[in-house]
């Protein structure tokens, strides 16, 4: 587990090995949400990077009535 510590302007520094895991690039925007206790920073994605993430998602499900 990593550890950072919040500067007197409430930053923080994402750690190098976050950062390149997760492609993040200077810029880049993040959702911040907090969940209980807690502090959960989510990279937002170009919405051509999404192209065939649910590649092999199993449909086969039944559906009700008034769906399509």
């Amino acid at each position: 587990m990593l550890s950072v510590k919040v500067s007197p302007k409430y930053q923080v520094v994402i750690p190098k090995e976050i950062r390149e895991s997760l492609h993040l690039v200077p810029g880049q925007r993040l959702q911040v949400i907090q969940y209980e206790n807690r502090i959960e920073l989510i990279p937002e994605r170009d919405i051509g990077e999404l192209e065939g993430f649910l590649k092999g998602i199993d449909t086969s499900f039944t559906r009700e009535k008034d769906r399509l």
